[in-house]
This record gives structure tokens, sequence and C-alpha cells, in this order.
């Protein structure tokens, strides 16, 4: 033992001081109690009815009548087991529905996107009337689905507005049949789906643009950076958190769109246009043919479909973005 060993024990009386205690880390956090768990019931509780009343309830319901063939009244005996789905994949007019689908997915993304952001980005900047232009291009998301299928219905008939004028100013070559062709229709549904949706990704982009911090901006422009470099090194990286939420609030209403297309179109005329939806071909051959049972097979392959969209997407797409928001459980 050293000479400083020594004389530090001897001034302890002859006993060595025993090194500090590590510390064993946080205590586990006590449990809320009754008072906290009344009033945690109080508040979840009737959400949560709700969400199992009108929600969970309703799908178990239509799963189990998805194994009936059942006209919707009385009970439902008839059992066919998995017949009506084997019916639904083998369907052709299914498999068109489910095309349009997939077909409107995309296009909803490649289209509102790229000018939803391009719109957000110029009502970023101070000019003069910024607030009207941003009410106006809102406004169309917060009408009603009937008036704006009335409307177009009205406009892109063959005597409509659109060609009537058309005609008017020389362009009557242009004219179409904006809602029977199948080669136009589903542009047609994408433009009015554009023009219908924009407002609430532009607002939500707007939303997203002012989190990002100024000073960002302030040091690329000192580096010489061009507006665009900085668009795309700064505003889309920062923004991306913003732009996976909305791709994901539109694929899922992209899959399950059924109200313009059958104001609009209607049941029969959707399917030889080419914009018939899963969610149309739902109603048609189940509410509407009187076959419940096929129909509620129908929904449970609608809400399956959703379902794993939904759950790949937040695995691979929301994944980096819900990571952060987890945070790290007491150590025991």
């Amino acid at each position: 033992m050293s000479s400083d060993a020594r004389g530090l024990a001897e001034h302890d009386g002859g006993g060595v001081t025993p090194p500090p205690s590590v510390p064993q880390g946080r205590r586990r956090p006590r449990g809320l109690g009754w008072a906290g768990r009344l009033e945690v019931a109080i508040l979840v509780g009737p959400a949560l009815i709700f969400f199992v009343g009108f929600v969970i309830f309703p799908v178990i319901m239509a799963a189990y009548y998805g194994f009936f063939r059942w006209s919707g009244f009385g009970p439902a005996t008839d059992f066919i087991g998995l017949q009506n789905y084997v019916t639904i994949f083998t369907d052709p007019i299914f498999q068109q529905a489910l095309g349009h689908n997939a077909f409107i997915v995309v296009a909803s993304l490649v289209l509102q996107g790229p000018l939803a952001i391009l719109l957000a980005l110029l009502l970023n900047r101070r000019m003069r009337g910024q607030s009207v232009i941003r009410v106006l291009i809102f406004v169309p998301y917060v009408i009603a689905e009937v008036i704006v299928g009335t409307g177009f219905s009205l406009m892109l008939a063959t005597a409509g507005a659109v060609n009537s004028f058309l005609e008017k100013i020389g362009l009557g070559a242009l004219a179409q049949d904006w809602l029977s062709d199948p080669g136009i229709a589903i542009w047609t549904l994408m433009a009015i789906l554009t023009w219908k949706y924009i407002g609430f990704a532009v607002i939500l982009f707007l939303a997203g643009l002012q989190g990002i911090p100024q000073e960002l901006y302030e040091a690329a422009a000192i580096d010489g950076a061009s507006y665009w470099q900085i668009q795309r090194s700064i505003t889309l990286p920062l923004l991306g958190p913003t732009l996976r939420i909305w791709a994901f609030l539109s694929i899922i209403g992209a899959l399950q769109l059924f109200d313009l297309v059958y104001i609009i179109w209607g049941q029969y005329v959707s399917s030889v246009a080419g914009t018939n939806t899963m969610a149309i071909y739902m109603v048609a051959t189940g509410r509407n043919s009187g076959n419940f049972g096929y129909g509620s097979a129908v929904a449970v392959v609608i809400f399956v479909i959703s379902l794993v969209v939904a759950l790949i997407y937040q695995r691979t797409i929301l994944r980096r973005d819900t990571a952060g928001a987890i945070t790290e459980r007491g150590v025991k």
C-alpha cells in the first residue's frame, strides 16, 4: 500500500473509504391509482364505446354475414362459407374496380402532390391578397360532395356548359363526351378529385412550412444557394413528415372513394365509363341487388385491403416518423 493510501486509512480510523455508490437507474413510475384510472375511464370511455359500437362491431357483423346468402331480412340461415369471397375475386367487374382504385391512388399522389407543393411554396411567400388566395384554394374542400358532383355532372354533360363554351370561342373540336367516353372519363374524375382535395394538401403543406426555421434559409442564401437548391435541400427534406402523412390520407381516401363517382356516374354508367370503384361495386352488387350477404363480403374485402395497405405504409414509410415519438420506458 502506498504512503498516501496508508495515511488515508489511518486518518479514517484504519478503514478505507468505500467508493461512491453507482446510481441504479430511475425507479419505475408508480401506477395511476384508482383516481387516475377513473379519470382515464371517464375521458376515454365514451369515445371507446362509440368506436367499438360504430367501427369494430359493424366490421365483425359484416364478416359474419359475408358467410351467408342473406337478403337483409330475417336471420341469416343460408350458410355458404367462402363462396361469396371466391365470387368476388373471380368477378372481372371487381377486378376492374380494384384496378381503378389503384390507378386513382397513384394518379392522386402524382398529380396532387407536386401541384400542392408548388402552390404551398407560392403562398408561403409574402404577396398581396395572400389570405384571400388561401381561402379560395381551400373552399372546394369544404363544399359538400353532393354539390360538387351535381355541378360537374351538369357542366360536363354532352350539351353542358363546358362544351358550349368551347364552341362559342371557336374550339368546338375540343368538345368531348367527358363523362361517358371510357378513355376520358377516368381523367375527368382525376381532374375533379384534384380540384376538390388539393386545398387540403396545400393547407397541410403550409402548416409544415411554418415549422421550418428561417435561419436555415438565410444560411443557405449566404452560402450562395439558389432558390430551387434551397427548396430541394432544405424544404423538401424537412417537409417530409407532412408529405408522408398527406400521402397516407390520400391513399386511404382513394381506396374508399365512393360519393363523387356515385353522384356523377351512378352505379351503372360508372362501369361502362370505366370509373367504377370497389365501393361502387359493393353498393351495386350488395344493397341495390338485394344480396346483403355478398355486399357484406365486399365490405370486408375493402376493409382488409385498406388495413393491409395502411399497415404496410406505417411499417415502411411512417416508421421513421413514429420512431422518434416513442419515449423510452423507465428502467426497472
